[in-house]
């Protein structure tokens, strides 16, 4: 159906000049909305026939006549597997305007909604498009947005309304939306506030029927209110229905009857009292879904049928159906599904699909979604027709509905290798990409039953890996089912082989997991055999992530490649895989851009896989460079995510980062028992690069309080003292923390060793920050003070140093440390002041403590705290942050303030640093001479 601009409303059946009973409603959804002012966003919810398209039809007529341009779309059952149908519906009268946006919002856009081809455009940049154009169109008239029967919208399309949703406010555009109770919609993460329309009161009820029905008998009257619970529709349609003389009696009917099924036997009579052609033209129109009046008579000439499109008369005069102008049919009533066809015969359902299909030849994702439902037998023609579909899908960036088209063509084929390979193709989709695992294991065991050999399928392979890493097997089980997929199939090492690239790429990240150097072999090896070439993101992974002491400084000039590339690029595996590439080389940062992005299309709906990866790599980059209180915020947001999907093989890093930084500001009891934890999940199933983590975490704690000594046992746990373990990537992450811990323990013979190896793996080429690490783990292993004052200068004197500025202010507090000793205590002032700076900037409290103590020692006296700048906060900053030191949730605040809970997490974001604090705990404190805010708002 396509989007009615500006169409006439039908008048609401049982009203006269205004709705019985909804004046209150109505007042109240206009305030919420803001039409013809600021714009804002609502979800209209309600049971079946509580008239909610009624009252829709009162605002859309009201916002008309105050001068708001109206655009009013709807949801449709069929097309909900069509990606970006939606979106299509509602931008349909604006394809002239898509012309006056810059070019890559213009091609995006029209990619997207499958007015031409290209690369699937990325998720924000449709989002960002779409908003700019409906800017664009509310800078003339303000505009109304109106979905009906919001359920049913494409996921894709639902994932763009609810980006615009959250933005319609101040940009005069009002967003409205309809969803019956209970049913799933983009509002399941709290997009939209949400006003739920009640049934009539008692006396609302009762007016109504005596309006509509003056001649009802009391006693039938009395019983029609009690079984109708006030719902509009009932009180209307059930009279005729269930009081004629010559049908049952009203009193008959069960006291206990379900409102759903009352409400489906009127649809049931009201749709079966029509004219057969009218019954016929109705099915069609309901199934077509864009309403377009060529498709709808082509289609009833295919299927023979005869009919014209004036047998489509009876219905609309029963307002089952508008005609729009002439061009366009709207199945207006009733919105659900119970009422669209779902009473007539199955056959009928298929019949008029066929035709559809042979009509829609230019529409492939359609035609072949109408043929599978026209469909009962398996049938390989149709099968492949949806695979083809579902790789437009892809390309779309709809990862979901991929999935859901792969398994339906997956029904459709018939048994054997192929349906084998669709269902793991679409197990590894859901595993990989959308965060759908309980689905992609059923399946996957649906692929076992289907194919004696599952396991030869590549995508099988790899989603099962994925699965498994997930679930209570050890990782080696995972890397055992990959490497005899890859080296035993029968497949070409075809370096343009998808598939294959994808099972590479599921191989590094088990070998990752596992770090051991015998297990990273085949990946070597099936990059040897690749042809033509290697994929430059497989040959720098192959370097960085796995032995990065060794091999990463030589992937120099493939990382510049892949992060040149990435400017230009909106496919978010190809972000991942080079944030991946980029981490153990220290260039997180110049991918973090594209990072975010993957948060934000996370955020907005899109892949949950691509999402946590995303949050896993800027939480690593805020670490290093210094944003602590953001990555605090991340990883709470990444272990929510991991909860939420099932992800629990990816918790852990979350995890690690709030252990390292509860070790680094001093919360070290906190932080050992987490990084206990991590190590035993780690042990038990073989993910020994995840123990690699915890044990830094331990590492920083340990000497955060000044137990070096267990310092030195967790550093040496990643790898021995002397060596930097093959195959252990983040053994580059301690080594000066093991140097450090040796010195301080008197093992001076092995902090020489490991200073040794550093240089001669030669890690100062791999980045600044291992630069300023080497120097300054040889100065502090050094028992020469003047090598060691020449080494520790030659350290914070390495360009951009600064850049990490947790280590470069350890590596200040370590120089000056040496100075003291010789005693040149007036020239440590200056480094140890901007040291305590850095440490209390970050919330360091170990190491500021250190510092001040240091200081203490040149004779410069302790600096007072300054108070925290409250004056400082935006009025709703400061709203949220005393709610917040209230002791709410972010999600509570946010129902306070009719804001998503995430808006709420990005205030506090900006909140903390203003106010000189690094936690929700502390907001009490800092607020304690500020007046609390009212929090009421009308």
């Amino acid at each position: 159906m396509r989007a009615c601009n500006d169409r006439q409303s039908l008048p609401p059946r049982g009203t006269a000049d205004r709705l019985i009973g909804r004046d209150r409603d109505l007042q109240r959804i206009r305030d919420l909305l803001g039409i013809g002012a600021a714009g804002g966003a609502l979800l209209l919810s309600g049971e079946a026939g509580v008239g909610k398209t009624a009252v829709l039809d009162a605002l859309v007529e009201a916002a008309r006549a105050d001068g708001t341009r109206v655009l009013r779309a709807g949801g449709v059952e069929f097309e909900a597997n069509c990606s970006y149908s939606g979106l299509n519906q509602i931008l349909f009268p604006f394809q002239g305007a898509l012309g006056e946006l810059a070019a890559p919002f213009r091609d995006a856009l029209r990619v997207a909604l499958g007015f031409e081809s290209g690369p699937p455009p990325e998720r924000l940049m449709v989002s960002n498009a779409v908003l700019l154009l409906l800017s664009t169109v509310a800078a003339g008239d303000p505009l109304l947005l109106v979905i009906d029967d919001l359920p049913w919208l494409d996921r894709a399309s639902a994932a763009v309304l609810g980006f615009v949703a959250r933005r319609a406010t101040g940009i005069r555009v009002s967003f409205l939306a309809t969803s019956r109770s209970g049913s799933r919609s983009l509002n399941d993460s709290g997009v939209l506030p949400e006003f739920l329309l009640q049934p009539l009161d008692e006396a609302s009820a009762d007016h109504l029927v005596g309006t509509r029905f003056p001649d009802l008998v009391p006693s039938a009257r009395r019983r029609l209110l009690t079984v109708a619970h006030g719902n509009p529709l009932a009180l209307l349609e059930l009279p005729s229905a269930l009081s004629a003389a010559q049908g049952p009696a009203l009193g008959e009917v069960p006291a206990a009857l379900p409102l759903s099924q009352r409400l489906k036997a009127v649809f049931g009579s009201r749709i079966t009292g029509l004219p057969q052609p009218s019954q016929r033209l109705l099915l069609l129109a309901a199934l077509e879904g864009d309403g377009d009046l060529g498709v709808l008579q082509a289609a009833s000439r295919q299927a023979n049928d005869g009919y014209d499109l004036d047998d489509l008369a009876p219905a609309e005069r029963d307002q089952l159906v508008h005609i729009d102008e002439g061009t366009a049919a709207e199945v207006s009533s009733p919105p659900h599904p119970s009422g669209r066809g779902g009473e007539l015969h199955q056959r009928e359902r298929r019949a008029v699909h066929a035709a559809l299909a042979h009509v829609l030849v230019d529409q492939p994702e359609r035609r072949a979604w109408h043929l599978s439902e026209a469909t009962l037998e398996p049938d390989e023609n149709v099968a492949a027709l949806l695979e083809h579909a579902a790789r437009i899908t892809q390309r779309r960036g709809d990862a979901v509905g991929g999935m859901r088209t792969l398994i339906r063509s997956a029904d459709l084929t018939p048994p054997g290798p192929d349906r084998s390979c669709r269902l793991a193709e679409a197990a590894y989709v859901g595993a990989e990409s959308t965060g759908a695992l309980p689905s992609a294991q059923k399946l996957l065991d649906d692929a076992r039953h289907t194919a004696q050999d599952p396991q030869s399928s590549l995508h099988s392979a790899a989603a099962t890996a994925l699965l498994l890493l997930n679930g209570d097997s050890d990782v080696d089980t995972a890397h055992r089912l990959l490497v005899d997929a890859i080296e035993t199939g029968t497949h070409a090492y075809d370096a343009e082989d998808k598939t294959l690239v994808d099972a590479l790429h599921a191989l590094a990240l088990v070998c990752f997991f596992l770090a051991r150097h015998d297990l990273w072999q085949p990946y070597y090896r099936a990059l040897e055999k690749l042809t033509p070439q290697v994929p430059v993101v497989l040959s720098a992974l192959g370097k960085t992530f796995s032995d990065p002491a060794r091999t990463g400084a030589a992937a120099s000039k493939e990382l510049d490649h892949l992060i040149a590339e990435l400017a230009g690029v909106t496919d978010p595996v190809q972000m991942q895989r080079t944030g991946s590439a980029a981490l153990y080389a220290d260039r997180l940062g110049d991918v973090r851009e594209a990072q975010w992005r993957m948060v934000r299309m996370g955020r907005d709906g899109g892949p949950a896989r691509r999402y946590l990866v995303g949050l896993i790599h800027l939480c690593l980059d805020d670490y290093l460079t210094g944003r602590w209180d953001e990555a605090v915020q991340l990883a709470d947001e990444g272990i929510q995510l991991c909860e939420t999907h099932g992800y629990t093989a990816f918790a852990w890093y979350f995890l690690y980062v709030r252990t390292l930084l509860n070790g680094a500001r001093g919360e070290a009891d906190q932080a050992d028992a987490t990084a206990e934890g991590i190590i035993h999940w780690a042990t038990r199933h073989k993910a020994f690069c995840a123990a690699h983590y915890a044990h830094h975490a331990a590492t920083v704690a340990a000497l955060g309080r000044g137990d070096f000594a267990d310092a030195y046992e967790h550093a040496n746990a990643i790898s021995p003292a002397g060596t930097l373990a093959s195959h252990a990537p983040h053994a580059l992450w301690v080594t000066m923390d093991l140097v450090e811990a040796a010195v301080r323990t008197d093992r001076r013979t092995k902090a020489a060793a490991h200073v040794h190896a550093m240089r001669e793996a030669g890690l100062a080429r791999i980045s600044s920050r291992h630069a300023l690490l080497t120097e300054a783990s040889a100065a502090q292993a050094t028992t020469d003070d003047d090598e060691a004052l020449a080494l520790f200068t030659k350290a914070l004197a390495v360009t951009d140093a600064e850049r990490w500025p947790f280590d470069f202010a350890r590596v200040q507090l370590a120089y000056c440390e040496r100075l003291r000793r010789i005693r040149a205590t007036t020239q440590s002032r200056g480094p140890l002041t901007a040291a305590l700076s850095t440490f209390e900037h970050l919330g360091a409290r170990p190491w500021a403590q250190r510092a001040e103590t240091e200081l203490r020692a040149t004779g410069t006296a302790r600096r007072r705290p300054t108070t925290p700048n409250t004056h400082k906060l935006t009025p709703q900053e400061l709203e949220i942050a005393h709610l917040t030191a209230s002791g709410l949730t972010n999600k509570q605040v946010a129902e306070r303030l009719f804001l998503s809970h995430r808006t709420v997490g990005a205030h506090l974001y900006q909140i903390y640093p203003k106010l000189g604090i690094t936690s929700r705990t502390m907001l009490r404190d800092a607020l304690h001479h500020q007046p609390p805010l009212r929090t009421d708002r009308k």
